[in-house]
Order: structure tokens, then sequence, then C-alpha cells
């Protein structure tokens, strides 16, 4: 190999050399704390590397004593440099590896931590609680889990209800927050309201402000059908006074009795029953579980098909309802066609709306297998004879117009 060559092949590996230092020197600069240091002092460091290089280079070049002069004068700088450089080598190094163990170097996020909060308000030290959950929402003012542990606290334990009422509604007001997160913090305002201080008019406004922050949600939705569902003041001071209940004298010579006509419990009035439903659904029209009960009425009892079917349909067709309460109004529909022996193609229909619309969840494989048994699930149905109303078919139809 001659001259040329030689110094070409040295130049390649000084130069490849260089490289690897380099850049491994800025790996360990990038890993440290105080990184600004780092770089100064691996800029510093690195041009009097620099500069030693090319001094012994020229030294070795040089030949006779200079040469061994060089040898020597390579070793001392490379104590020099060990005792620079491989303290932070090896400990970038030992990152490296010990990162497969223990996640390497990279922050953790801060949260909050609540552990003497409960502590406190388990003991009933209830200052000590509010001042320990204030101090973590000064580090953290937006953390659900905080400031509902403030509001639970303040009017559980310090019985400050609008103190609590306060603090919900800035959470409403602070950007970021789920619609699940601000419709349970409602909710749970709206239960306070009520097991504490009875208020069910308190309770309707904090449901009411759910359908007016999450407007054509299904969270809007639950909250217009539990306000329908909300007892009044009164009967909640009733329930929470406990009143006396006169109970009734009992059957006496019960085994002597020849009919038990008298054991039976009292036939239920499904007129009385579907009028207090019809008006109750006009007073709240999104009560679900109402307007299913009417269209089981509609169908069992007066033998309406087509009733049952306008209040299922509305069911149906009303938005923001999770698909597992749909499938199951599709399914109660279907019931109670086969109840009322209507035809197999009406049936089928409303079987096949299951598979079409939800087609991947498993009620629409149910909905195939009970199409293909449908026919004999049918068989043997006679369609029921239909009961005359009389003066209440005036309010039985409630259509979707009202």
């Amino acid at each position: 190999m001659n001259g040329s060559q030689t110094s070409v092949l040295d130049i390649v590996l000084s130069s490849l050399t260089a490289v690897v230092i380099v850049v491994g020197l800025i790996l360990w600069a990038r890993s440290v704390h105080d990184k600004k240091a780092a770089y100064i002092r691996l800029a510093i460091t690195g041009v009097m590397s620099l500069v030693m290089y090319f001094f012994i280079f020229r030294l070795f070049k040089a030949g006779g004593y200079v040469q061994i002069a060089g040898v020597f004068f390579t070793l001392a700088w490379g104590w020099c440099m060990a005792i620079v450089w491989v303290p932070a080598m090896t400990g970038l190094l030992g990152k490296l590896f010990g990162s497969f163990y223990d996640g390497g170097s990279a922050e953790v996020d801060p949260k909050p931590f609540y552990s003497v909060f409960r502590t406190h308000r388990a003991k009933g030290k209830y200052q000590e609680a509010l001042a320990e959950v204030r101090r973590q929402l000064d580090r953290f003012p937006t953390d659900f889990e905080g400031i509902m542990f403030l509001a639970e606290l303040q009017a559980e334990n310090l019985n400050d209800v609008p103190g609590a009422e306060i603090t919900i509604h800035r959470l409403c007001a602070q950007p970021g927050h789920s619609p699940i997160n601000i419709a349970y913090a409602l909710n749970r305002l709206a239960d306070l309201h009520l097991s504490l201080h009875k208020d069910r008019d308190a309770a309707q406004r904090d449901l009411e402000k759910i359908i007016e922050l999450l407007p054509d949600t299904e969270m809007s939705l639950q909250a217009s059908q539990r306000i329908g569902h909300l007892a009044d003041t009164a009967f909640l001071l009733e329930a929470h006074e406990r009143p006396k209940i006169a109970m009734k004298k009992g059957v006496e010579n019960l085994g002597l009795q020849r009919e038990n006509g008298r054991l039976k419990p009292p036939e239920i009035n499904h007129e009385q029953v579907a009028a207090d439903y019809v008006e109750h659904l006009k007073r709240h029209p999104l009560d679900s579980q109402v307007r299913e009960k009417l269209a089981v009425i509609y169908a069992g009892h007066y033998h309406r098909l087509d009733l049952a079917e306008d209040q299922l349909q509305q069911l149906i067709q009303q938005p923001n309802h999770p698909s597992k309460q749909v499938v199951h109004w599709l399914n109660l529909l279907a019931d109670l066609q086969v109840q009322e022996g209507a035809n197999i193609e009406r049936v089928a229909e409303t079987l096949q709306r299951i598979v079409d619309n939800y087609p991947d969840i498993a009620a629409a494989e149910t909905a195939r297998r009970r199409l293909d048994t449908l026919k004999f699930e049918l068989r043997g149905k006679q369609k029921n004879t239909s009961v005359q109303l009389g003066t209440y078919e005036q309010n039985i139809g409630l259509k979707k117009s009202a």
C-alpha cells in the first residue's frame, strides 16, 4: 500500500472516529439535566481535543525523537480525556441499557395526590381536609377529581351546599372538561340537593343545566328523563320523616277459608294507569321508560298494536339513544307484533332493522337467528280481539303531533 493510500485511510479512520466521538458527546449532553452547562463543557473540551489531535498528529508525522515524545504526550492527554469523558460516556451507556428496565430518564407528568385529604376527612378533620384539597387545586386547578372532592366535602361535611354549587358551576365553566364529566358533576350536584335538603327545584335546575350545556347529546336526553322522575318536595320530606303506616288487620282463620279470593292482590286498573301515563308524557315527552310501559299496555291490555307501535317508533326514532336501548325497543316491538298476531313480513321487517342498523354487535346475530325461526314462532298465533275503548278513546293515542 503506497503512502497516498495510507494517508487517505488515516483521514477516513480519523474522521469516523471523530464523528463517533462527537455523536456520543452530543447524546451525553442531551441526557443531562443542565443542558446549557453541558453544551458549554462539550464545546470547550471538543475544541481542545481537536487542537491536541492535530498537534499529536503532526508530532507523529515528524519522525525521530519527536515521534517518541508524541507517544508520551498522547498517553498524558489520553489520561486527561479519560478523566473528563469516561464517567460521562459510561453514564450514558448505563442509562441506555438501564432504560429497558426502569423506563429511562423521561420525566413523569406531575399529578395531585389526595391521600392526605382522604385521611383527614375520614378522621373528621374537615378543615384540615379542606386546606389540603385546596392546596392540591392551587397546583392543579382543573383536576376533575379534586374539584369533586372539594364540592362533596363542602356539601356533606361542612354543610355548605351553596359553596358546593359554586364549585361545580366553576368546573362547568372551565375549558377542557369532557361532556361526560360535566354531566356527572351536575348529576352529583342534583343528588346532593335531593339527599341533603330535599330540594327538588334545585335538583331540576341542575339537570336543566345539563340540557343547556350539552344539547342534543345522550347526557341531555338522560337528564330530561330524570327530570320526569323527580319526586315532589312533599314526597321527599315524607320519605325523610318516615311517617307511621297503619297496617290493616289480616285475614282471620286463614286455614278455614273455603275460597282464596280474599287473598288475591287487587287487580290493576289499566285504564287509569294508561291515563296517568298519557298525562305524564304530556309534561315529560322524553321519558322513555313511561312511554315504553304505555306501549305495553296498549298492546297487552287493549290489543291496539297500532298505538303500541306508534309509541315505540317514537322512542326508536329519537336521537341520542344508545344502540343497546334502540335494539331493546326493536326487539320489544317484534315481541308485541308476534303476541298480537302480526304477519311474518311485518315482524321480519322489524328484526331486519336490527341487522341493517347494527350489523357489528351481538344483537344482530341474535336477530338473524330469530329471523330463521320466525315462521315457527308465529305458528299457532291468532289475532286477538280488540277491546272496545269507549270514552277513553279520546285520550289513548298520544300521537307524535302531541
